[in-house]
């Protein structure tokens, strides 16, 4: 059976098992986990993959199965114990600035940078709710790419703001046409395949120095400095979805 919607899901949910296929997301809930893994122990192949879906949903789970890709030192810390470890190991490396990134937030909205580690340590020990979230040194010189990645197709665009250190265009930045280069287009797949994605919108720092580290990744994202339209990338999307479900 090949389940196309969330809603047949749930009503065939118990009569699924190992040969079945679902195309499209689990929405966000408190049983998103619980049925992302339930489904995959039952043999349901998920398009896209359990793994995809749960990357797309966060930024420290990205940070932690990623973490090769991104800026070196960044950090998934989960409790203060690990907070205050971190905040000594960054002060014997000499990185004075930090940047947080809470976890399901988006636009920019959680994207907090830190020029004093006392107080961030200070400010998110007392508030259980912060955990977990991301952290990572403060990186100043480098150009922000948003990649759009579905099977051949591929287009991006640079993203710049002079009055604010969140580069993304929900916070005032301007964008341009970006071409990739065979490095960083080579770079992009290494990350869509390890994270089991069958199209993204990532996100790179391309440094002055020409390394290239991940910011983030996700399924769907904005597009709004892309050429190609909303409707025709949707109609892609969920080609390469029936493509991929219907490979042996």
């Amino acid at each position: 059976m090949i389940v196309t919607r969330f809603s047949q899901l749930i009503r065939d949910y118990h009569r699924l098992g190992t040969g079945d296929v679902f195309i499209g997301q689990v929405p966000s809930s408190y049983l998103k986990s619980l049925l992302l893994t339930d489904l995959t122990e039952r043999g349901v192949r998920l398009v896209p993959s359990a793994t995809a879906q749960v990357l797309s949903a966060s930024k420290v789970a990205q940070a932690f199965l990623l973490n090769p890709w991104m800026v070196p030192n960044t950090l998934v810390i989960t409790r203060r114990k690990e907070l205050l470890d971190a905040v000594t190991t960054f002060s014997q490396k000499d990185m004075r600035v930090a940047i947080t990134k809470a976890d399901c937030l988006h636009c920019g909205h959680g994207v907090r940078k830190w020029d004093n580690l006392e107080t961030l340590y200070s400010c998110l020990a007392f508030d259980e709710k912060a955990f977990p979230f991301v952290l990572q040194p403060c990186v100043t010189d480098f150009l922000d790419v948003r990649v759009v990645m579905v099977g051949d197709f591929c287009e991006a665009y640079s993203r710049r703001n002079l009055h604010n250190f969140r580069m993304n265009l929900a916070t005032g930045g301007h964008s341009e046409p970006h071409v990739l280069t065979p490095a960083q287009a080579e770079f992009c797949r290494a990350v869509i395949a390890r994270a089991g994605m069958p199209y993204a919108h990532m996100d790179l720092m391309l440094l002055g120095n020409g390394s290239i580290h991940l910011s983030e990744i996700r399924l769907n994202g904005g597009i709004h400095g892309a050429r190609i339209q909303r409707t025709e990338l949707e109609q892609m999307k969920q080609a390469r979805l029936v493509e991929l479900a219907e490979q042996a």
